[in-house]
């Protein structure tokens, strides 16, 4: 594969990757290999206690996203150093970024989100904080606190939106319009806080096209990276339900690559990757099976984007 290396024309790659990997960003901003270690901080959500809306996200497990983070009977502490220990044993110069992942992490007192925030912040050589949430569960106090960390750290918020079509985030309640993530992005950047977006490619009935004009309105916001992961459905959530009772087409492995491979011509080269494939847990699991190969997944990117001669941003060029 020397060639493919050789003919590769995306600038941010250290690899064969043609497209803006989180690894490379993390080496050449820190110089070094750089970790997040993922956190479950024990809180709610304002989609599941009645805040917004009640039940969640129909996809959400009641892990609420946070399957590969720490086990929330373990203090925070715990969770951190369990998995610090085992990267040491291989990168013993590694820095970490503490990933408050499951649920909404911003969703608490101020006075609570410092105490976790923080506890993890004055670990040896963790560098900063990725905080996962919702745009509508941020409050005044808590912009105010996430400014004030932001000049000490190196601060990343992630947003889930999913898509920008109204029609399918009823059906999946997600309890929130556009026009709030919108202005979350806006407030957010003019803090000069980076934010992280989450979509989702397969949600029941959207087309191809559907999913790509989500990406294009993504690309005209001021963000700095992207989490693209593949709806699967899990055991015992509203999504299984729905799929045993009115069952919708999935999208096949190859189907999932082409478009992965179409959204990523029309992102900005300088949009982080930071995923690019679903991750689910085996045992909860219904479908689709081909999820559980992450890395053949990621490999068959990269070689249909070989095949296309493509990489990230390439359209948008075109375009402009």
């Amino acid at each position: 594969m020397e060639s493919m290396k050789n003919e590769n024309p995306f600038l941010y790659s250290n690899n064969n990757k043609r497209y803006h990997t989180l690894d490379y960003y993390y080496r050449n901003k820190f110089l070094s290999k750089v970790f997040k270690v993922s956190l479950n901080a024990g809180f709610s959500c304002p989609n599941i206690d009645g805040k917004v809306g009640y039940g969640g996200c129909i996809y959400c497990s009641k892990l609420g996203s946070g399957e590969f983070a720490g086990d929330e009977h373990d203090d925070l502490l715990t969770q951190f150093v369990m998995v610090k220990d085992t990267l040491l044993k291989k990168w013993p110069s590694a820095k970490y970024i503490g990933y408050f992942q499951a649920h909404t992490n911003t969703y608490a007192p101020v006075n609570e989100l410092k105490q976790k925030y923080e506890t993890i912040l004055k670990q040896e050589n963790v560098i900063g904080l990725n905080i996962a949430t919702r745009p509508d569960a941020i409050s005044e106090e808590c912009f105010s606190y996430l400014k004030e960390l932001n000049q000490k750290t190196y601060l990343t918020i992630e947003l889930g939106l999913q898509t920008i079509h109204k029609k399918t985030s009823k059906l999946i309640n997600r309890c929130h319009s556009l026009e709030c993530f919108e202005n979350m992005v806006k407030k957010l950047r003019e803090a000069n806080i980076d934010v992280v977006v989450h979509i989702i490619n397969g949600l029941p009935y959207e087309t191809k096209e559907d999913m790509i004009e989500t990406v294009k309105y993504l690309n005209k916001l001021d963000i700095q990276g992207i989490k693209i992961h593949m709806l699967h459905i899990l055991k015992d959530t509203p999504l299984a339900i729905m799929y045993e009772e009115r069952p919708f087409p999935l999208l096949s492995k190859k189907e999932y690559i082409d478009i992965v491979v179409a959204q990523l011509e029309y992102l900005r080269s300088e949009i982080v990757i930071h995923r690019i494939t679903g991750d689910p847990k085996i045992n909860e699991l219904i479908e689709p099976d081909w999820l559980l190969k992450k890395f053949c997944v990621l490999n068959d990117i990269d070689k249909e984007m070989v095949k296309r001669n493509t990489y990230q941003g390439r359209k948008v060029k075109n375009e402009n």
